[in-house]
C-alpha cells in the first residue's frame, strides 16, 4: 500500500508547524464541537479544548474561531471570557473579538437592521405551521434551521423563505450549511475573515479548518504557504482531510507539539 497520503500530511504538518508566526483559524460547529439539535448546546470537545490550550502555550502562535454564529452567541458556546487569548470572528467575518481590544465591528445602516427584523418576522410567520423549523435571529440576518424537521418540511420551509427573501431583499447573501440556510444583509465571508485576521495578527502562515460548505470560501482563499483542513469526506478545496472532530483535535495537538519541539 502506498504511504504517499500519510507522507503528504506529515509534510504539510511539518511545514505549517515551522512557520515563524502561525495563525490557527478554526470553524466551531462540526470542527471543534459536535453539531447539536439545539445550537446553543454546542460545546468544544475536551480533546479540542486541550489542543487549543497547547497551541496558546506556544510563542508566535495565534488561535481564532471563525464562525457564522453571531459574536455574542459564539462567545457563549466557546465559553469565551474577556481574558481569553482566543480571537473570534463571528457572523462570517462581519464582527470580531480582539484580545485586549474587545468587540470590533463595522458600521451598519439602521435601515438594514429594520429590514432584518421585518424579514425575520415574516419568515417566522411563513414557517410557523411546519414542525421542527426554527428561525434563528442573527445580527446581520437570520438562519432557517431544519435539523428537527422532516425532509419534506425542510424543503417546504426553505422554499417559502427563499421566495420571501427573493421578493423583499434580493440583494442579501444566501449561505447553505448543515440543515440551515442563512440570509444576511452583510456580504463578508470566511475568506474575508481570514484576510482580516491575517492582517491583524501579522501571521506568516495560516491554518484554517472547517467542515461545512460555508468554509470553502476560506479554504479556497489560502495561499501556498498556508494549510487548509477539511473535517469530513466530501469534495473540498482543503489540502488535507481528517475524518472527525477527535482527529482534528489530534492534528492540532501534533502541530503544538512540533512547534514546542522546534524550540528545544
Amino acid at each position: 500500500m502506498s504511504t504517499e497520503p500519510g507522507q503528504t500530511i506529515r509534510s504539510a504538518i511539518a511545514r505549517i508547524a515551522a512557520s515563524d508566526r502561525l495563525l490557527v483559524a478554526l470553524d466551531f460547529d462540526g470542527t471543534l464541537s459536535p453539531l447539536e439539535d439545539e445550537p446553543m448546546d454546542a460545546r468544544m470537545l475536551p480533546a479540542a479544548r486541550a489542543a487549543l490550550d497547547a497551541l496558546f502555550a506556544e510563542p508566535e502562535t495565534l488561535v481564532a474561531l471563525v464562525s457564522g454564529r453571531s459574536l455574542s452567541d459564539l462567545r457563549i458556546i466557546a465559553e469565551h471570557d474577556d481574558e481569553s487569548p482566543l480571537l473570534l470572528a463571528g457572523s462570517h467575518g462581519a464582527e470580531f473579538w480582539i484580545p485586549g481590544e474587545g468587540a470590533v465591528t463595522h458600521d451598519d445602516d439602521p435601515a438594514d437592521a429594520a429590514l432584518r427584523d421585518e424579514l425575520r418576522a415574516h419568515a417566522e410567520q411563513a414557517t410557523a405551521h411546519i414542525e421542527g423549523v426554527w428561525i434563528e435571529p442573527k445580527r446581520f440576518g437570520f438562519g432557517v434551521h431544519t435539523r428537527r424537521s422532516s425532509p419534506a418540511g425542510a424543503t417546504e420551509a426553505n422554499r417559502l423563505v427563499d421566495a420571501l427573501v427573493a421578493a423583499e431583499a434580493p440583494q442579501w447573501r444566501r449561505r447553505t450549511g448543515h440543515n440551515i440556510i442563512e440570509y444576511a444583509f452583510r456580504h463578508e465571508g470566511k475568506d474575508s475573515a481570514i484576510a482580516e485576521l491575517r492582517e491583524r495578527t501579522d501571521a506568516s502562515a495560516v491554518l484554517f479548518a472547517g467542515d461545512d460548505v460555508t468554509d470553502e470560501d476560506a479554504l479556497a482563499s489560502l495561499g501556498e504557504g498556508d494549510l487548509g483542513v477539511h473535517v469530513g469526506n466530501r469534495p473540498t478545496a482543503a489540502t488535507i482531510c481528517v475524518p472527525d472532530i477527535p482527529a482534528m483535535a489530534e492534528l492540532l495537538a501534533v502541530i503544538a507539539a512540533e512547534r514546542s519541539a522546534a524550540r528545544e
